[in-house]
């Protein structure tokens, strides 16, 4: 029996992580493939056209990036790049009888921060506030590519006793509530904690507060850009670096099976043509921790759960609005927050929690087409079309599990309307049409997402993110944190320490560790 083709490393999963991984490792010399499940690399950092006949790129699941480290867009020689979006939120609200609502970003944000609340106290508040975070993404992000810090190291880079106690020790909402008065910008503070994380702001897990710092330290900056070309345009350019390295990548498939010793690996994979099986001095899994102990035939980690509603749109014209203060160019620019006050997320939280779709559902919005406007056809862009993403909050996977169709229809009509309370037309009459006459709206439930993307429990973090830090030095995270139980098997994915979010952090971290020996 011939032996099996041999690499010195093969990477499960060809999302954006893996490719990271694959283009390090060839560049290094080393040989590598990947081995995708789907017809395409990019998991869940893709551009797709879902609407049928219809020429418009949506970045389907993942839309923004953050914190993707310009060294990884160096190091590889990616031909990909950003744009900033010039407004970063817009939150609309009904105050004192009349549509109002607070713009952050740019010169407006003071004069929309004093019309609103009657002040400027609240926006001095902001300024304090952020420049606290601001500090802490300075020293914080660039050892995200490093080995792990303890926490003490960290603690002592930070140097902020009260930045420290605020994001590290206690729940973000004693900040927040200690910071702010104004309940609308209390909630605006809080979606960040709260993004794919299942939790109320004074959860003692302080997942929430682990989620907000990921949120808040991108770049060093803490700011979201938007993926010229959609995220396949990423993707795209990680694939074309990893085999441009000599990395092969073979889509179609589906590795079934891991075993190891500790010190070579064999694979058995199948495509549609059959069995294979290769073999590996190192396994990468970009899969989810859950996926590589089934691989590996071993016990499950803990169970994770999605809490999350994906919807995409495109639309003829931008909605107007009732609040007549603001360009809905501007509105739509940024993060366009929905029933996302402080009492409205802790309600929408408790419905949840005690098993109920919540009845005034928060979500955000942003329209990718406003700053790049690439990703529509030329005839689209000349019309004037645009294109929605909506990110649904507090929506775990067992609201779904009875009837998943239902209840994701449920969702949406409540999601939509809450946003149509601040329309001054309906959606429906923006909404773009395909092919064959259909609204151009779809959306992905956890459930969903678990089913296409094999996301545990549609967790787009693969389970709670952790703090970027080891607790101690024989600390099971391992020196990157992307260490197993196995010696020559490393997660390279979102479920590694300093995973979750499109970064190539985990890919970056993995290929460096198998480097390193």
């Amino acid at each position: 029996m011939t032996a099996p083709r041999s690499y010195d490393a093969v990477i499960v999963g060809g999302g954006h992580n893996g490719l990271v991984a694959a283009a390090y490792l060839a560049r290094a010399g080393r040989s590598v493939l990947v081995l995708e499940r789907l017809p395409a690399t990019g998991g869940a950092a893709v551009s797709t056209r879902p609407f049928a006949g219809v020429d418009a790129r949506l970045s389907r699941y993942s839309y923004l990036v953050s914190l993707l480290p310009p060294k990884i867009v160096r190091d590889l020689g990616l031909r990909f790049a950003v744009a900033r979006r010039t407004i970063s939120s817009y939150t609309p609200v009904e105050r004192r009888g009349r549509a109002a609502g607070l713009l952050v970003g740019g010169e407006r944000t003071r004069e929309s921060f004093a019309a609103l609340t009657g002040s400027d106290a609240e926006y001095a508040a902001w300024q304090r506030f952020y420049a606290r975070t601001g500090h802490v993404a300075e020293r914080v992000f660039p050892t995200l590519t490093g080995p792990l810090p303890t926490r003490e190291e960290l603690r002592a880079r930070i140097a902020d006793d009260e930045a420290w106690r605020m994001l590290f020790e206690e729940p973000v909402g004693v900040a927040i509530e200690e910071h702010f008065a104004d309940d609308l910008v209390r909630g605006v503070v809080l979606t960040d904690a709260l993004i794919g994380t299942f939790a109320d702001a004074h959860d003692p897990s302080l997942v929430q507060n682990r989620c907000f710092l990921y949120h808040v330290i991108g770049g060093g900056t803490g700011e979201w850009n938007v993926p010229v070309g959609g995220m396949g345009a990423l993707t795209g350019a990680l694939a074309d670096a990893a085999r441009s390295a000599g990395a092969e990548i073979r889509t179609g498939h589906e590795v079934t099976r891991i075993e190891t010793d500790g010190r070579a690996a064999e694979l058995t994979f199948r495509t549609e043509a059959g069995e294979g099986i290769v073999a590996a001095r190192h396994v990468l899994a970009g899969a989810s921790p859950h996926a590589l102990a089934a691989l590996l035939g071993e016990p499950a980690p803990p169970p994770a759960e999605g809490a999350q509603l994906k919807v995409n749109m495109l639309l003829k014209r931008l909605p107007r609005l009732r609040d007549r203060s603001v360009d809905p160019r501007d509105a739509f620019a940024g993060t366009f927050h929905i029933s996302e006050g402080y009492g409205q997320l802790a309600a929408a939280y408790r419905e949840a929690a005690a098993g109920r779709l919540p009845s005034a559902p928060p979500s955000e919005i942003y329209c990718h087409s406003l700053s790049d406007p690439s990703i529509l056809g030329p005839d689209l862009a000349a019309r004037g079309y645009q294109t929605l993403t909506l990110f649904g909050l507090h929506t775990p996977a067992r609201l779904f599990a009875a009837d998943n169709d239902t209840a994701r229809a449920a969702l949406l009509e409540a999601t939509l309307a809450q946003l149509g309370a601040h329309l001054d037309e309906p959606l429906a009459d923006c909404l773009a049409t395909d092919a064959e006459g259909r609204p151009c709206i779809e959306a992905k439930t956890p459930l969903d997402l678990e089913r296409d993307l094999r996301l545990p429990g549609g967790h787009i973090f693969h389970g709670d993110l952790s703090w970027p830090y080891a607790t101690d030095a024989a600390d099971a995270t391992g020196r990157w944190g992307v260490e197993t139980a196995h010696a020559n098997v490393l997660l390279c994915g979102a479920g590694a320490v300093r995973g979750g979010g499109v970064s190539g952090i985990p890919g970056h971290n993995a290929a460096m560790a198998v480097l390193e020996r």
